[in-house]
Order: structure tokens, then sequence, then C-alpha cells
């Protein structure tokens, strides 16, 4: 691909609802660019930009694909991302890296849950939008429903500037509203012919005409004073508002068409050319490292850039894919992560056709960039030059909430696994790890059960490891309820020395949460002071294993009050066995109880589901600490849950809100099980280690 300067690059993030047609119309805007020959099919599996077999098994997009063209003598970086929850980390790193964010709608479900949400990270990163409503073909395809649901969704800036010529099995056509000529296609939907509009859609077409004038003249003072004054608008000066109602995020344009028809899909080329902005038009910033102020980034400045995704390859290692904001990179030269602060040296630069590599000479100020085997570099680290360091602000990435336990399959994996893992956290800023030193499970975090299942399925394909997910085991612990005195003598005769240890121990609960505490009040020499630290450490070892399912215990203070010794056989490990045996003995006699862990959550949610989150907790055995609006008609609930109660949550949200909620929780306390499920722990410990034996 030749080289092309800024003005001449369009940088756009296709964003939807799961099943709206984004990767159909990114396929159509590649072939109709001629960047591929034929038209793929998701359904087939032959889609551009979704080649991973795991998108090819399950039919849907999981990972942000790179896929530029040429159109009218400008290259556009295509960025298909995906459309569900779960892999929301790969839509905010594309859209980072985007310019513009072309948001595609199905015309028969219309405005849905990820629709609102896409929108607004878009918002949040203050991109220009356009629109597509996918699907006209299809059965109960309702444009102007479609453009009502919008407007009251996201207000004023929706503005039609094609109407649909039928729909259904009928649909045959666009209407240009600023030309107000209707094009229609020919059979092969490769060119289109130009003729007066239906009569039928003629009123229509002339109302939705004045909306997008007086769209374009609310952009400009001038335009406003010469529209409100009666004149008429030129294409020229109505095409020139609605550029400069885009880039502002004042207008929001509405194409209409079928990806899979290939319908509409040049005359989308043309607007993502005339009305996307460029990256020159876009005013992006960075902070200096030390002092963190603020430099707007100029194209011919120094070199500015950020990694927005990296994907692991078995093959070729690191891929890292890069923004350039400001500067040149070029292939055999040395740049800078002022993050890690450390230089890389790159070799070839390159760009991506979906899994093809395409060699790049430069990449100008604008471009993505993709970059093979940079050592230290992560997605968020910032490239630039070692004497003109330049950072970015960190990307808002979710944070990962479903939990399970990960173990190779097969016996010697393990090193395997854990470098294998390792590079997955690389990849997905979404996936966590966590050495559990209670439960001594591996613990891998991330945002559902689908969006782990794919990152073990991807270890095995890339890394020959197979793993098991399950469910982790609840870190529950032990404790006593009452105070008590308990004696122990460990007394041994076998031949020579023999064994001698003898202790008087007082146990006392303390408050939840204060963990361990021992005392001695030793009087007169019954036990010598060199013996005190042995039976401490035989209290904590006997602490690690309770008495009735093995959990270590807690929140107990010990006190070494009396004993004895003998001259020739006592030693530290008598009185070790003795203090932990005494220990275990006085444990069984103070009304033991099992703690688990309780954990403070905020969910939120639309308001109309408050009632039902309330009411949910309650059979959660959750304590409602509050509830309040934030605004937006979304309100937050405030709670204190179990954990064993709440270790899928994140699946069962999402389905009392039909994806709209979101939650947070962290550790709060450990509390006293209810009896009846103490008895089924305790039971259930005791199955395990009889099927272990």
């Amino acid at each position: 691909m030749k080289e092309y300067k800024s003005d001449k690059l369009r940088n756009i993030g296709i964003i939807a609802h799961g099943g709206a047609g984004k990767t159909s119309l990114a396929e159509a805007l590649l072939f109709n660019a001629g960047a591929v020959t034929r038209l793929g099919r998701v359904d087939e599996g032959s889609a551009t930009t979704d080649f991973e077999p795991e998108e090819i098994k399950r039919k849907v997009t999981i990972s942000t694909a790179l896929a530029p063209c040429e159109w009218h003598n400008h290259k556009i970086n295509i960025l298909d991302t995906p459309g569900y929850a779960d892999f929301v980390a790969e839509v905010k790193g594309a859209l980072r890296a985007a310019d513009a964010a072309l948001v595609v709608l199905c015309a028969a479900s219309g405005v849905e849950v990820e629709t609102e949400k896409v929108w607004q990270y878009a918002s949040d990163l203050s991109l220009a939008k356009i629109a597509f409503v996918n699907k006209m073909d299809r059965e109960n395809a309702d444009f102007d429903s479609v453009v009502a649901q919008m407007k009251n969704v996201f207000g004023g800036s929706i503005v039609p500037v094609q109407l649909p010529i039928g729909a259904h099995e009928s649909f045959s056509g666009i209407v240009d509203l600023i030309k107000m000529k209707a094009l229609i296609p020919d059979k092969t939907c490769n060119s289109y012919t130009e003729s007066d509009i239906p009569e039928e859609l003629a009123e229509k077409a002339a109302e939705a005409r004045l909306a997008i004038i007086e769209a374009a003249a609310e952009t400009d003072d001038e335009l406003l004073t010469k529209y409100l004054e009666g004149e008429e608008l030129a294409d020229e000066e109505i095409n020139a508002g609605l550029v400069k109602g885009v880039a502002e995020g004042k207008v929001c344009p509405v194409f209409c068409g079928s990806a899979l028809k290939n319908i509409g899909v040049k005359q989308l080329l043309d607007a993502v050319v005339s009305l996307v902005p460029s990256p020159v038009a876009r005013l992006d910033m960075g902070y200096t490292p030390a002092l963190k102020t603020a430099v707007e980034l100029k194209g011919d400045g120094h070199l500015a850039a950020m990694v927005f995704k990296t994907t692991a390859d078995p093959f070729v290692g690191r891929l890292s894919f890069i923004r350039v904001f400001s500067g040149q990179i070029k292939p055999d030269t040395v740049i800078y992560n002022a993050i890690r602060e450390k230089p890389e040296r790159i070799g070839n630069i390159f760009t991506m056709h979906g899994k093809q590599q395409d060699m790049m000479s430069i990449a100008n100020a604008g471009d993505i960039v993709v970059i093979a085997k940079m050592q230290d570099t992560k997605t968020g680290d910032s490239i630039c030059e070692k004497e003109h360091p330049i950072i970015f602000d960190v990307i808002s990435y979710p944070k990962p909430m479903f939990t399970v336990s990960v173990e190779a399959k097969n016996k010697g994996d393990e090193d395997k696994l854990g470098s294998a893992l390792n590079r997955m956290t690389d990849e997905d800023p979404t996936f966590a790890l966590e050495k559990n030193a209670e439960t001594h499970q591996l613990l891998a975090s991330g945002l559902s059960d689908m969006h782990l299942e794919v990152i073990a399925e991807r270890m095995k394909r890339k890394f020959g490891v197979e793993v098991k997910l399950t469910e982790p085991r609840i870190p529950f612990r032990e404790t006593i309820r009452t105070s008590i005195k308990i004696e122990y003598k460990h007394k041994k005769q076998s031949g020579g020395h023999g064994q001698y240890g003898h202790v008087h121990l007082a146990l006392e609960p303390l408050p939840t949460g204060s963990g361990f505490e021992f005392t001695e009040t030793i009087f007169g020499g019954a036990v010598p002071r060199q013996y005190f630290p042995a039976v401490e450490k035989g209290v904590r070892d006997a602490m690690l294993s309770g008495v009735l399912a093995g959990y270590p215990m807690t929140d107990i203070k010990v006190n070494l009050y009396d004993g004895s010794y003998h001259d020739v056989d006592s030693s530290e490990m008598a009185f070790k066995i003795a203090a932990s045996s005494a220990l275990r003995k006085g444990a069984l006699q103070a009304k033991p109880i099992i703690l688990e862990p309780v954990y403070g959550i905020e969910v939120t949610v639309p308001e109309s589901n408050m009632g039902d989150i309330i009411g949910d907790f309650n059979s959660r055995r959750g304590r409602i600490l509050g509830m309040e609006p934030i605004g937006k008609r979304m309100g937050v609930v405030k709670a204190q849950v179990p954990l064993a109660e709440v270790i899928r949550y994140p699946i069962d949200l999402r389905s009392m809100t039909q994806g709209r909620g979101s939650f947070d929780m962290s550790f709060s306390h450990y509390e006293e099980v209810p009896q009846r499920l103490a008895e089924n722990i305790i039971a259930n410990t005791k199955k395990v280690k009889d099927e272990v034996e």
C-alpha cells in the first residue's frame, strides 16, 4: 500500500450491538473499495475481519481486526470491533485509535443495549459519529422507527441523509437527500442509476432535506443567517455544514442499506471520505511524564503514538497495533517507550488486512501500523522519542469480575500454562490472574464465562495448553465463640532422650478481623523462655487447618499461662507438638464456627431494575446498605453479600438487566455461616476427603 499523508487518512471504528451486521458491512466496504476480490460472509467463515478460529466457530466478532482500503485517493483504516460486552476491551482500544465511529444498527431491531453502550464509549472520547441502518432487506425492517428510537435515546444530533425505497423484499434502492435523487442499483449492485424520487416519497424526502439544511445551518453563523433570511443553501454549503457538525459531534448523519445485498455501501464509503474528520482536523493531546503538562499533538511534530491492541502469535511473537498521533514511524529504527522507560528497536512495520500482513515504508501521523516482537511494550503504552517523551491518558477498561479456577488438564503442562496465561494477560487488559494463598488455586478473572472460554480455546490453539476451568473454592475460615482453658502434655519415651512438653493455654475469641494474638503470662519459670517461640509456632501451625472443615483459623487470642518441662527430655519440638495438640483440643470445646467472606457490592442499573436487584440480593442473604439515583435514569444499589452467593453474579446481573447493569465489588469482612449451611460445608469437605483417600 502506498504512502498517504495525514489529510488523506480516515480512521473509523465500526461499532454495534452483536448481530447488527457490522462485520458484513466491513466486508462490503472492503469489497467495494477493491481491497478484497469477493464478498465474504460471516456464516460461511469467509469474512476478512473474522478470521480467528474462535470467531468462525461462534460466528461472532471476538477481536478487533484492522483492514485498510483505498477510496477516492484516500486510505480508510477500518477497525471492525466486537458487538458483545464480553469483549469490550477490544472496542475501547479500537475507539481510542479511531477518529470517528460508524454506528451500525439493524433495521428490524433498532437501538439495542450494546448500541447505547458503544455510543457512550464514542461520546466519552469526543469522537465524530455516522450511523448506518443495515438489513433494510430484512423482515420487519423499519427505517423510520429506528431513526425515531435513535432520536429518543441519543438526542437531536440524529439527521437522516438518506431514505430507503421500500423495505423487506421490496427494498430496491435509496434516496440521496442532498442530491434529491433516487439511487437504484443494478442487478449486481455495482453501479447505480439516478432517477427522480418516487412520488410516494417526495413529501417525506422534502421534509427530511429541510431537517438536513437546518442541521447544517446551525453549525455556522453565516449559513444560519442565510437560512433564516430565506435564501437557498447550495449543496456545497450543506455539505460544509454537515462536515463541521459531524466533527463537532453536533450532527450524526444516518445512512441506510443492506450489507449482504451490497446496497448503499458505495455511498457510505463516499461519506466516510467526505464527512469523517481526518487526523489533521482532530486535536489530540498528550502529556509530559514528569510535569503532566498537556501537549497539543501536531502531525509534523515529534513522534507520539499509542499501543491500542496487542495480540500474541506463537510464530511471529507479540504484535503491537499502534496509532500514530504525531510524527512518523519508519522501519529499522529505535523508538522509546515512555511508560516503561525503555528503548525498543523495531524491524519491519506493516498494516493488516484481517490476518494478512502488508509491508509499509512509513507510517505518517494519523496512520495505524503494526509492529512485531516488541519486547517490553504492552497495550496502553506510549511510543515517542527519548528526547521528547509523551504519555497518553490510560484507556479505561471494566474490571474483570467473573472468576474461575484454572489448572492444566495434562500433567507436566504447568510451566507451559504459566507462560500461556501471561501471554493472554498481555493480549487482553480485562483478563487478570491471581494466586490465592488460602485456597492454593490459580484464579483467572474475566468479564464472563464466554470470555474465559474463548481465552482457554486460544491457549490450546496458540500454545498447545489445555486447561480446566472450575468454580473457585470459597476461602472459608474457622474461629471460636467462647473462651476456654486447656491443658496438654506431650510425653514420649523410647530409649535415650525422650520428649516432654507440657502447656496450659487460655483460648479466647477476638473481634472479627483481628487475626491472631499470642501472649504468655508464665510465672516462676514453669516453661523456660526459650520454648515460648516453639509454643507460638505450634499454635500457628495448628491454626492453618481448623477442627471443623480444615479451613484456617483466625480471630483467636492464645495465652500460655502455665506448664512444665523436663531438664533432659524437653525440646522445642516437644513444646511445638504440645501447643499444636492443645489448640486443636481446646478449639473443639470452644464452640467452633465457620466464617465466610462477605463482599461489598455497588451495582449500577437503570432505575426500573433497582427493585429487582434489591429482591435478588435479599434472596442471596445480602444486606442492603442503601440506594440512590445518579442521573440519566440510572441508580446505584449498595449491599453486602457473602462471596459464595455471587460467584456467578456477572452472568446473573446481565440476565436481570438485559446487559444494562454493571457492578464493582471488594472484600469487606468475614461473618459466621448460618448453621444449616455450615453443616453442608462440613459434609462436603468430608466427602471430598473420602474421595481423595
